[in-house]
């Protein structure tokens, strides 16, 4: 495994353009709950019950309730190997750009500068009557939800992207931008299952780009990969450490 991590790390120096794609399995290794299966379950519902519009319509402060505690949970955690090595390749490839689709800030906490959130942060919020959008690293107290807007008294609601909600033009349009030039997307910690971050790796591969991936299990991505590597993304960056 050793000889693997070392090539892709040299192959990726080589490269002048690179995109990395992140997912839930990077956050996991920092103790951030995936909040699905057996660890997405929260008074009995799931994220499928609870991150969508209509829960919000339904129950505003039922969602934000859930939202509260899953910031109580990830504002604990920490950035792991993986998110300081995603870093250090960031300031040392020419043109890079990290495409996440974690929503716990860890990235920005180690660093990161050249990244788009496809899903959003948890830790803004958006009026639903303003559109006043505000960065906040807390937690609120309970008798704060859900939150108003200090502006307009509105509604605020989590800015993320929720089931049955498009991912956002100008977060689409950057990430197709830098797909049409890049030379390779190494694909980190995701099951590569969910769509439009998915398609990226078979956009470079059909360009002819490199396809790298790190994931301890198999995925789509592994059947089209030039190296594919079965291991956590933490535990495999510490090999990069002294790039």
């Amino acid at each position: 495994m050793k000889e693997e991590i070392l090539k892709i790390r040299d192959e990726l120096l080589n490269l002048s353009s690179v995109i990395v794609l992140t997912g839930a399995g990077v956050s996991k290794e920092s103790g951030v709950p995936t909040f699905r299966g057996k660890d997405g379950l929260w008074k009995n519902f799931d994220a499928t019950q609870l991150a969508t519009p209509d829960a919000f319509s339904r129950d505003p402060k039922l969602v934000w309730e859930w939202y509260n505690w899953r910031r109580s949970i990830i504002i604990k955690a920490k950035p792991n190997p993986a998110h300081f090595g995603i870093k250090k390749l960031e300031d040392l490839i020419p043109d890079f750009l990290l495409v996440t689709q974690n929503v716990d800030d860890l990235h920005r906490t180690a660093g990161s500068k050249k990244m788009v959130e496809m899903h959003g942060n948890i830790f803004r919020t958006r009026c639903t009557q303003c559109g006043d959008i505000k960065f906040e690293k807390k937690v609120f107290k309970e008798e704060e939800l859900p939150p108003k807007c200090e502006k307009c008294e509105g509604l605020l609601r989590p800015d993320v992207v929720w089931f049955g909600e498009p991912i956002p033009m100008d977060v689409l349009s950057k990430i197709q931008e830098f797909s049409e030039k890049a030379n390779a997307i190494l694909v980190v910690g995701t099951s590569a299952l969910v769509y439009p971050a998915a398609y990226i790796p078979f956009i470079i591969k059909q360009r002819g780009g490199k396809v790298f991936e790190i994931n301890p299990d198999i995925t789509p991505v592994t059947q089209i990969a030039d190296i594919s590597i079965r291991g956590k993304a933490g535990e495999v960056f510490k090999f990069i450490q002294n790039l």
